[in-house]
């Protein structure tokens, strides 16, 4: 069963920003990239890299390891080493908060 968890107020995310966010045994990245909120995995597939500290860019989340860059939007990742997608979550933005929907 899913359930939409509040993250933070949308004006604590502004453009261009990550945030990690935890909740129960999950590791979630929170991104604002271009103006449009995005929701995923944290960490890299291919070698368990926290993404919040890579570098966000337009195409989407740069792992800082090993340089593959993931898809905000769908969770592919871009180039190699990474080939395993990253989950996406839904994420909505009501009354100037940002929640994400959880299973």
């Amino acid at each position: 069963m899913s359930k939409w968890v509040s993250v933070c107020k949308s004006g604590e995310l502004g453009k261009g920003e990550m945030l990690d966010f935890d909740y129960e045994d999950k590791k979630i990245l929170v991104a604002n990239l271009d103006g449009k909120v995005y929701a995923s995995d944290r960490m890299c597939t291919h070698a368990d890299a926290d993404l919040s500290t890579g570098i966000l860019t337009e195409e989407g989340v740069t792992c800082p390891l090993h340089l593959s860059t993931f898809n905000l939007k769908n969770g592919v990742p871009e180039n190699l080493p990474a080939e395993v997608p990253l989950k996406i979550y839904n994420v909505k933005i009501e009354q100037n908060e940002i929640y994400i929907e959880v299973n």
